[in-house]
């Protein structure tokens, strides 16, 4: 029997609709096609351990995974839940009537837990664009999928509530959070402020001034002056974000897996203060799998470099092209992707 469920591969701060094969046969081998990682060719293992942790059973047959579009590389454990709801609609174990109408997202535990996902905003927001009526996902981020309107968010905790769901055993509430409340309610509510700093009046105003123009600053001044306490203060006076930034931050840092599971949308513009060793890939984004590197965690915020004659000389250059087109491209042999680095910097160093 074939059956199709779907989630989602995210490519840059983008997503893409993936569709999951699956086909019970003859025979007692399994095979996982479509350009597979590591990650997810070992999957199986934890999907086995999680139906039969659930008081399901694992097919003992032929079982044929196919991950489409064939050409597009598969990475991550996210796509655990899907395969298993595949596996189980194919044998037979659950009602299949609904699975096209859902995004399926997850990475199984060997008990059927679901642990959280990178980059649940991007996949919620293609999941509304592709005409699915609901998504579910890990708990933890379903605040995170939820700020997409007009789509069903449920964020389940175990493969078991996942089947009762498709089964219709149990109706659980849809996650709803009120994107516009939670960002006014939110807004440049930082732990730090500027007010906090007592005299150093003259910096105090260069600081003012680069805030309002969106200038680059250097500090300069023997260790222990305030250099970094000042930089860290410096976006509390920044202005508040709106909800268009707030959403672009947001979905930069759900791709880096950096959000929390309280935290829904980012409401403070970002601070990012990278070690002098960083390596031009950590700055800039990039590797075999493209992340999001610091200046794109930047976005819309600082980032801070202290001790700036300590960076190595190809980190500082690599710098000066998205410095001026507030993006960076990061191109490998097959594909290329696209992350905003529109960014304020500041640097600092002892006389």
């Amino acid at each position: 029997m074939l059956i199709k469920t779907y989630g989602s591969a995210v490519f840059g701060v983008n997503a893409l609709t993936i569709t999951i094969e699956v086909s019970i046969g003859g025979g007692n081998r399994y095979h996982i096609v479509g350009l597979p990682d590591n990650a997810i060719k070992e999957s199986l293992r934890r999907i086995e351990s999680a139906i039969q942790s659930a008081g399901l059973k694992m097919p003992r047959q032929k079982i044929v995974i196919n991950l489409a579009p064939a050409d597009i590389r598969k990475e991550g454990s996210a796509y655990d839940l899907p395969i298993a709801m595949g596996i189980l609609a194919a044998s037979g174990q659950i009602e299949s009537a609904a699975l096209d109408k859902y995004f399926i997202m997850g990475e199984l535990s060997l008990d059927g837990g679901l642990q959280p996902i990178k980059g649940a905003l991007p996949i919620s927001i293609q999941a509304r664009t592709a005409g699915f009526k609901g998504f579910i996902l890990p708990k933890d981020n379903s605040r995170e999928a939820a700020i997409v309107t007009e789509l069903l968010v449920y964020g389940m905790c175990n493969l078991s509530e996942v089947v009762a769901f498709f089964n219709g055993t149990a109706q659980p509430e849809p996650v709803i959070v009120n994107t516009r409340d939670e960002f006014y309610n939110n807004v440049s509510n930082y732990e730090q402020d500027f007010s906090d700093v007592k005299g150093q009046e003259n910096i105090k105003r260069a600081l003012e001034i680069a805030a309002a123009g969106g200038h680059n600053l250097i500090l300069i001044g023997p260790p222990g002056a305030g250099k970094t306490m000042l930089a860290k203060r410096l976006p509390t006076i920044l202005p508040p974000l709106n909800l268009q930034e707030a959403l672009e931050t947001t979905k930069i840092h759900s791709v880096a897996g950096k959000l929390n599971a309280a935290e829904s949308l980012m409401t403070e513009r970002p601070y990012r203060s990278p070690h002098h060793t960083i390596s031009d890939m950590a700055l800039v984004g990039g590797g075999a799998n493209p992340q999001p590197g610091e200046i794109s965690l930047a976005h819309n915020g600082v980032l801070f470099l202290d001790e700036l004659p300590e960076f190595k000389r190809s980190v500082l250059e690599v710098m000066r092209q998205p410095l001026e087109d507030r993006s960076v491209t990061i191109s490998r042999s097959r594909l290329s992707v696209e992350y905003p680095a529109s960014f304020m910097l500041i640097a600092s160093m002892n006389p």
